[in-house]
């Protein structure tokens, strides 16, 4: 088939028929592809983009679409509908073969199968898969191992075209077929619903999609109580720890567009099936439930259990002593915090920046240490585990590390049945912990412990549901310590002297030492400017590494001055030559954020990393997180991984950098607020630049209604009476 001549109408339907040269990109998340094709007689590639189904090199394709012209990349076919056909040729077979689309066969074993068998070489792998072994290098196993997977990826195939028809991405597809094997089809046939429960990635939009294309009825019980549970979730998302029922009957409402005693139906069948919690009138989805109410009951355990291990009766010659011995001068608020840990169960020291919590835990940790008495330090995250094994001197970990999760059984092993052996428990970051890990935390403290909270409170709320160190604050279960007192030392940093005016409410003051503002009026050249910051003038005149010392912060992911738009400018300006990793975004040398918790890789929600290598071959990349570990991933995982050249302000709580560039501007006006402010200029360690606009700063200094989470931690933890 004639390639197409330039002057063809760009608005009617063309057919394409060709081989598939090579992959120049693919969008594992959305199914979107931009590939070159070999049309017979063509004297060029044929550039072709789209949704569409998963292709490989070597694949001969038939494509329907219309032309279009690409500013970048010039003529492409834009392609409404895509057909698989297996290759006739001897070449294409080999090109097929050899592409990795078959495990067991590459290039070498492409071309050893192709000369003993020919044209028939893909009959025989499906019809006479014994023969192989005929084949130089070929033996028991490895036939076994391509019969099998050839078998594999024509039900792959065949539950690919199924799903394309029904509005489905290709990396999504491949997760339902490893979900269900050969039972996929059957299953969506059933309840598409079970796709939201079961794979990652798959939400309540997608699932319904497919259920109305299959015919299943707007009214059906089971896409009632799949809405229900998704509007639940959203608001677990949103950190709510539940949804008040009117609330969520009304959410539920709109968006099934169903009457409401339906809704009400389908909540009354998910309560009685212990699938939705429904407490008085708060709907929590069971996880949750559990979680607030059990770390409520361990808390109460653990204040009113009376402390055996060694005391220190004579707090006034320990301060004193811990002075001697670190040869510093403790301010009277830092004397009283590690006065009130010593005599309680639980304490919260909360402060700014520049308020002397590290001095508070180094004298504690050397007066515990003096006295012969255990202790363990933890934190949300692995770099604010470092941080604070960097300034006290002592060895820190993650809280996930510390509760020693099992990826055998699923769970935390540390527990109330096995817990942690230690006199006291330290966490750091503590604004960062949500009521699930605060529950699982408080199960593996073990009674006769000392518990201390140490954090920011003034800081984003964590960003799983629940606002634990708020509510704990806020309950008075518990005594707390507020370091208010900034240090001399600390009060020359502009840095720190702006976040507290930041926090009271006043606009900040810039210099040019360590504090800047840089002025951009629209989106566009604020992106061209954080560019230029990062990649130039900030290495140039401070001689940091803009790929380890210096982080960019947007308040939100969208928009040409938000966090996905700013990964993709900083990715081409700093790694444009990156090899590919397979067909994502992703290339070797990229830095990159772990998006979600994988406790079988030990690497969790907000680690960061770079890609230090990529095999394509062996479809693997190895990540080196900053903890200097060394994460082998296949690339099944690699919607695991996401860029993070820039990153949302929430997402970097918990985390310092040398120098941060925050790009700011009124279009975030959904998160021009002053915590977020706050917590963006506090990651900052010697250098903050803000690119944008000082009016929208000023609209966040201003703003300080702070959206209240749904919650009943602190209700909860009321009259809690102490231990003798």
């Amino acid at each position: 088939m004639n390639d197409p001549p330039p002057q063809h109408d760009a608005g009617s339907v063309v057919t394409l028929e060709g081989v598939v040269e090579r992959i120049v990109y693919e969008n594992a998340e959305s199914g979107f592809l931009v590939a070159r094709m070999q049309v017979a007689h063509a004297p060029e590639l044929t550039t072709f983009v789209g949704n569409m189904l998963a292709i490989n090199p070597g694949e001969t394709v038939r494509l329907r679409g219309h032309w279009v012209e690409d500013k970048r990349f010039g003529r492409q076919l834009k392609v409404a509908s895509c057909e698989t056909i297996l290759p006739s040729s001897v070449d294409g077979i080999e090109k097929y073969l050899g592409s990795g689309l078959i495990d067991g066969v590459g290039p070498a074993y492409a071309k050893r199968l192709v000369t003993a068998f020919g044209v028939e070489t893909l009959r025989v792998i499906e019809e006479e898969p014994e023969r192989l072994r005929k084949v130089p290098g070929i033996g028991k196993k490895r036939a076994k191992q391509i019969r099998e997977a050839w078998a594999e990826q024509k039900a792959v195939q065949g539950i690919m075209v199924f799903l394309q028809g029904h509005g489905i991405a290709i990396a999504q597809a491949v997760k339902i077929y490893q979900c269900y094997g050969q039972n996929a089809l059957t299953v969506l046939r059933e309840n598409p619903y079970r796709l939201v429960e079961d794979i990652t990635g798959i939400g309540f939009k997608t699932a319904d999609a497919i259920a109305q294309r299959l015919g299943m009825p707007p009214d059906a019980p089971v896409r009632t109580e799949a809405g229900i549970l998704h509007a639940l979730r959203e608001t677990a998302s949103q950190g709510h720890v539940y949804a008040t029922r009117e609330a969520l009957l009304n959410e539920a409402q709109s968006l099934l567009s169903v009457d409401a005693a339906r809704v009400e139906h389908g909540l009354a069948q998910l309560v009685a099936r212990e699938r939705a919690i429904l407490e008085e009138d708060r709907c929590y989805l069971p996880p949750l439930h559990t979680a607030e109410t059990g770390a409520s009951e361990f808390l109460k355990r653990l204040v009113a259990t009376p402390y055996d291990g060694l005391q220190i009766t004579k707090v006034d010659n320990a301060v004193n002593w811990a002075e001697k011995h670190l040869g510093i001068q403790l301010s009277p608020e830092q004397q009283t915090a590690i006065k009130t840990v010593l005599a309680s169960k639980v304490t919260v020291i909360t402060g700014g920046p520049g308020t002397g919590k590290t001095t508070v835990l180094k004298s504690l940790l050397a007066i515990v240490e003096k006295k012969g008495q255990s202790f363990l330090l933890a934190a949300p995250t692995g770099r604010a585990a470092k941080r604070i094994e960097e300034t006290t001197g002592r060895d820190a970990r993650t809280i996930h590390r510390l509760l020693e999760f099992s990826p055998k059984s699923g769970v935390f092993t540390r527990n109330e049945h096995d817990p942690v052996i230690t006199d006291l428990v330290v966490i750091d970051e503590s604004s960062m912990i949500d009521v699930l890990l605060f529950h699982a935390l408080l199960k593996a403290v073990p009674p006769f412990a000392k518990l201390v909270l140490v954090g920011d409170v003034d800081q984003l709320p964590s960003v799983g549901a629940g606002n634990v160190l708020f509510d704990v604050i806020a309950s008075g279960a518990v005594p707390v310590v507020r370091l208010e007192t900034v240090f001399r030392q600390a009060e020359e940093s502009g840095i720190i002297a702006n976040a507290h005016r930041i926090n009271t409410g006043q606009t900040p003051h810039y210099n040019d030492r360590d504090f800047f503002l840089i002025e951009r009026a629209e989106p566009l050249k604020t992106l061209d400017t954080v560019i230029e910051l990062v990649t130039s003038r900030i290495p140039q005149r401070f001689g940091l590494d803009p790929l380890r010392q210096i982080q960019v912060l947007s308040p939100m992911r969208r928009g040409d001055a938000g966090v996905n738009r700013l990964n993709e400018a900083l990715q081409e300006a700093m790694n444009p030559r990156g090899e590919q990793v397979g067909r994502s975004l992703l290339r070797k040398g990229d830095k990159v954020m772990q998006l979600r918790n994988n406790y079988e890789l030990d690497v969790y929600n907000g680690d960061m990393g770079i890609i230090s290598l990529a095999d394509n071959e062996a479809r693997e990349l190895e990540v080196t997180f900053e903890d200097d570990r060394k994460v082998l991933y296949s690339y099944d995982l690699l919607d695991n991984l996401g860029l993070a050249y820039a990153t949302t302000i929430h997402k970097s709580q918990g985390s310092e950098y040398e120098a941060v560039v925050v790009a700011f501007m009124t279009q975030h006006y959904m998160m021009l607020q002053r915590n977020v402010l706050y917590t963006g200029v506090t990651r900052g360690k010697s250098m903050v630049v803000i690119v944008g606009q000082e009016r929208a700063v000023h609209s966040a200094v201003k703003n300080n209604h702070i959206s209240r989470r749904n919650t009943r931690l602190a209700e909860r933890l009321r009259n809690v009476k102490p231990g003798a």
